[in-house]
């Protein structure tokens, strides 16, 4: 098969798949909770899926395919940056028989476009980028679509294996990561987004790391310490969220007695206490730390202990270079919440840490800037526009993230209030003089 059947070959596999999830999430429930507005921090799940259409039109149909618009009429409603989430509502927006007719049609010119892509010539088009970037959007957008559900109320609609139980944890609670500069970023995976680039080197001092996400267990020990009612554990900015916000809890934790339930996609279930912590803010994960006498890793910490590799060069996953599948990482939505620790051994870094992608978004201490050389492309709404704003990066992916996404220098972020998202943490510290 020559190069540019592969290409074709995965573009067009990587686009099924995507949509095949976009079907399970919106074809699961009823077209009244379709058009719902679950939460206002979401849009309903019918504006998620016509602007999914809407980006593909725009991208590939339009400006790869250079075909005309089909419906150009709507690309002022489904534009992120032109309506805000709460209000969405109140658009004229796409019912969902239309939405979905359209969406189809879309991808039906889509499939004449792959046909005919040469995949060179320009940027956009080298080595598939177009179509392997509308597939991460779709797929990131599946994701946010499943954080809907999770803040849906009713009846349980989504189903899935349990993730699976601890096979081999890790034999040490931390890794040092050796000191020195290793190369951050990529130059080379073609898919690569515009934040992830350019590669560039970093100095990293050696620092200590643990090598699995703090549990809920260990999570429950800073509840039943007090951890939400002890101001010295938290910033100022954190502490006055917590007393607005009254949290008490990780989102979607219920207390009855003595006994702790979590509600996951409409069902009420104990406490896992081996799996991650997931649902908790940057403030809940930064006063977790000061608790634990720790802090959350910087960005290029958390990078370094993903990509180590002792030859010195960074690799493209913790386990190695191959692609993630099923024995390395709990991805793609293939259960619904995140696995034991210790689940995953084939997926541990060269140091021993594990579940570093997958399972859940960890928070760092990093805000969400540009790497030095940074340039946008294909557009600045990407990335360019929230750098330098009130956000903080999240790295590895969740339970959630599609392996399309799933690189160890994906970058995501987010305010440091939100909760919805499938986000965890764990911790890092710097290194005593005898340890150095």
């Amino acid at each position: 098969m020559s190069d540019i059947e592969l290409l074709r070959s995965r573009a067009e596999a990587e686009l099924v798949r995507a949509r095949a999830r976009t079907t399970l999430l919106t074809d699961s429930i009823d077209d009244a909770a379709l058009v719902a507005q679950h939460s206002p921090l979401m849009s309903p799940l019918v504006w998620d899926l016509a602007h999914i259409g809407n980006q593909e039109e725009l991208w590939l149909v339009r400006d790869v395919g250079g075909r005309e618009p089909l419906r150009s009429d709507i690309d002022s409603l489904y534009d992120a940056f032109q309506h805000p989430r709460a209000s969405r509502p109140a658009l004229p927006l796409l019912g969902p028989q239309e939405a979905r007719g359209y969406v189809g049609t879309v991808r039906d010119k889509v499939w004449d476009v792959l046909g005919r892509s040469s995949f060179g010539g320009r940027r956009l088009e080298e080595f598939g980028f177009a179509f392997g970037m509308i597939a991460q959007h779709e797929q990131q957008h599946d994701e946010t679509m499943l954080a809907t559900h999770q803040l849906r109320r009713g009846r349980p609609v989504l189903d899935a294996p349990a993730s699976p139980r601890a096979a081999r944890p890790p034999q040490a609670d931390e890794a040092i990561v050796p000191g020195g500069p290793f190369l951050m970023g990529t130059d080379a995976e073609p898919w690569a987004l515009d934040n992830e680039r350019p590669q560039h080197r970093v100095d990293v001092p050696a620092f200590a790391i643990e090598t699995a996400p703090v549990t809920n267990r260990r999570y429950l020990e800073f509840i039943a310490d007090g951890g939400y009612h002890r101001e010295e554990l938290w910033s100022t900015r954190g502490w006055a969220h917590r007393l607005a916000e009254g949290l008490v809890a990780p989102q979607f934790w219920e207390r009855d007695g003595d006994a702790w339930w979590r509600r996951r996609f409409g069902a009420l279930e104990p406490i896992a206490e081996s799996e991650p912590v997931v649902h908790v803010c940057w403030f809940e994960a930064q006063a977790f730390a000061r608790w634990a006498g720790k802090r959350l890793p910087t960005e290029a910490e958390w990078e370094k202990a993903a990509r180590y590799d002792p030859s010195g060069r960074s690799r493209r996953h913790p386990w190695g270079d191959e692609d993630p599948d099923a024995t390395r990482a709990n991805l793609g939505q293939r259960h619904l919440g995140p696995a034991e620790v210790g689940a995953y051994p084939d997926g541990a870094s060269a140091l021993g840490v594990h579940q570093m992608i997958g399972d859940v978004w960890e928070w760092c201490s990093s805000g969400f800037e540009p790497y030095p050389g940074f340039a946008a492309f294909p557009y600045r709404e990407y990335s360019e526009v929230f750098f330098g704003g009130d956000y903080r990066v999240l790295r590895g992916g969740s339970f959630g993230t599609d392996e399309v996404v799933a690189r160890s220098t994906f970058r995501n972020w987010d305010h440091p209030i939100r909760r919805q998202i499938f986000a965890g943490f764990r911790l890092a510290r710097d290194l005593t003089p005898d340890e150095i």
